[in-house]
């Protein structure tokens, strides 16, 4: 059991703290090791395996990038226990199989991935980026992705991807575009 001091919880003496997040819209409780890294968190103990590890956590690649907080992080460099309290989307949260997000759209229709391996921190990234930027242009795409390296691609038909999106979320009600990147 966690103890609390002057309202700080910390660990247990089984090395485990009780954290609460939101993820993808749901909140969770559960118990974890305090140096469970948050990607391992979200593939392990949730169930999110879109959210990959490619770099040997190191933050190089980007594969495991998420939205916390409304703002894109890299997983494999911060603690689960740190990320209390916090919300959390993962590309498991941008759409359905039959309701894509307007950027999974985008990589399909431009054929924005190869192996798919990094594609979902890319999505992540550029969700970030069209939440602040609806009219980015290339090269604010390419600045945006700097974190995320695809070792398949050119990168072209992911920056055709990025603006893919953007156009369709520009050509939606207001209502719409801000309900597809509330997170």
């Amino acid at each position: 059991m966690a103890n609390s001091v002057q309202g700080v919880q910390t660990a247990g003496v089984d090395g485990t703290k009780t954290i609460q997040v939101r993820v993808n819209g749901r909140i969770v409780e559960k118990q974890v090791p305090i140096r469970m890294l948050l990607v391992d968190f979200l593939r392990e103990e949730l169930g999110f395996t879109g959210t990959h590890v490619g770099c040997s956590v190191e933050g190089r690649c980007g594969a495991c990038t998420v939205v916390l907080n409304g703002e894109a992080i890299k997983s494999c460099l911060m603690l689960a226990v740190q990320a209390e309290g916090s919300n959390i989307m993962t590309v498991e949260g941008l759409g359905e199989a039959d309701n894509l997000h307007p950027i999974q759209e985008g990589f399909w229709e431009k054929h924005g991935l190869q192996c798919g391996f990094c594609t979902p921190g890319m999505m992540m990234s550029a969700y970030n980026l069209l939440k602040v930027n609806p009219h980015p242009s290339d090269t604010e795409i390419r600045e945006a992705l700097v974190g995320n390296l695809c070792r398949c691609t050119g990168y072209q038909h992911i920056i055709e991807a990025v603006q893919y999106a953007a156009d369709r979320l520009a050509s939606m009600p207001k209502e719409q575009r801000d309900k597809l990147l509330a997170n």
